[in-house]
């Protein structure tokens, strides 16, 4: 029990996965030690917290009238939540379970193979797998496994286990098949043309990747968190899970954990879409809790603009609404690694909620 103590406390852990099988392993170790306030959380019976359901059918294929109203519901969607779940978007069930199922079999290997796709703090490598962001700087450890591939605008794959990169592949066109249908949707929403976000942010070489998050069991899960509050540095970010729940999203000061159905895929508004339209849609803080009766596999699938795309408020929006430009301009791969740069990122973990205002105000106008 000592040995594992020690291991847990000088942070020298690679696989959370590994320890929390651990017989050993009774109690949160302190360097895992993350409170989370239940008087924060929503009710989710209060109509106010009725999370909002987008059916993508009729944006695709629905009558004029049908699609116009679902642009104008985008509107106030996109403004007050800043997120929303997508049903009927026409990616099967069965991929989405395979791709679930795939994902849980590269974490079921033994952790001396998973280590070959181990690499450094660079958000856009082509591979990334590890446990915490990073382990030299965190202030708290993230009660998660995770590996990140970038899949657009070239597609690379695990090689592990040996379905991966079929399932990934398709699944991975799938999915951006629905998220252009939502950027679409959402640069009409904005009285812009339909390919504006398309064209501005330059998506037929944007970066997407697949992220799959495994969240095991935890002893205590009040004081422990698989990911810290925080928005996404991208446009737009899909996300979808096995039965467990833990997504939790802010909404009116509150923190609502996110119920829908097992088909559909939660959306998030991130970044550069709050940017791009100067303040008027909201990039959405959110954030992943633990449970402590079974595991919980999610993959999200964030979508951004091309590395070398400079974003600022869009023109047109400034000009219409008569008002100044919040923010600089500024490339994404700089907005990348202003995020996630030692100085901000250890004030994200100590100070939750004011890191993302901290990147922010690095680029106010």
């Amino acid at each position: 029990m000592a040995a594992v103590s020690q291991a847990l406390e000088t942070s020298n852990v690679t696989s959370i996965k590994s320890l929390a099988e651990s017989p050993a392993l009774s109690s949160v170790p302190s360097a895992y030690a993350f409170n989370i306030n239940p008087n924060e959380e929503a009710d989710p019976n209060d109509p106010e917290f009725f999370i909002p359901i987008v059916d993508m059918s009729l944006l695709t294929s629905g009558s004029p009238d049908e699609r116009a109203k679902i642009i104008r519901d985008l509107v106030k969607i996109c403004q007050e939540w800043g997120f929303f779940i997508a049903v009927n978007h026409g990616v099967p069930e069965s991929l989405m379970k395979e791709m679930i199922d795939a994902c849980h079999g590269f974490f079921s290997l033994p952790d001396e193979e998973k280590k070959e796709f181990k690499s450094g703090n660079d958000v856009l490598e082509m591979f990334k797998h590890g446990t915490s962001y990073n382990l030299a700087l965190d202030k708290v450890l993230l009660w998660r496994d995770f590996f990140k591939v970038r899949t657009h605008p070239e597609f690379h794959s695990l090689n592990k286990p040996a379905s991966f990169s079929e399932v990934s592949l398709e699944f991975s066109k799938r999915s951006r098949e629905v998220a252009l249908d939502i950027t679409t949707a959402i640069s009409e929403s904005l009285g812009l043309e339909p390919d504006y976000i398309y064209n501005k942010m330059n998506m037929n070489r944007g970066i997407q990747m697949l992220a799959g998050n495994y969240y095991p069991p935890c002893p205590d899960p009040e004081h422990a968190i698989g990911i810290p509050h925080h928005t996404d540095h991208g446009l737009i970010t899909l996300l979808i899970q096995n039965e467990m729940n833990g997504l939790q999203v802010e909404h009116n000061g509150k923190w609502l954990t996110v119920n829908g159905p097992k088909n559909g895929f939660f959306v998030n508004l991130a970044d550069q879409m709050q940017i791009l339209t100067n303040g008027m849609y909201k990039s959405v803080m959110h954030r992943a809790t633990v449970n402590n009766k079974a595991t919980r596999i999610s993959i999200a699938i964030p979508h951004g603009p091309s590395v070398d795309t400079v974003i600022a408020p869009a023109p047109e929006l400034c000009e219409r609404e008569g008002k100044a430009p919040k923010y600089l301009a500024m490339n994404y791969k700089e907005y990348i690694q202003l995020q996630q740069g030692g100085k901000n990122y250890k004030f994200f973990l100590n100070n939750g909620k004011n890191y993302m205002k901290s990147t922010f105000d690095h680029i106010l106008a």
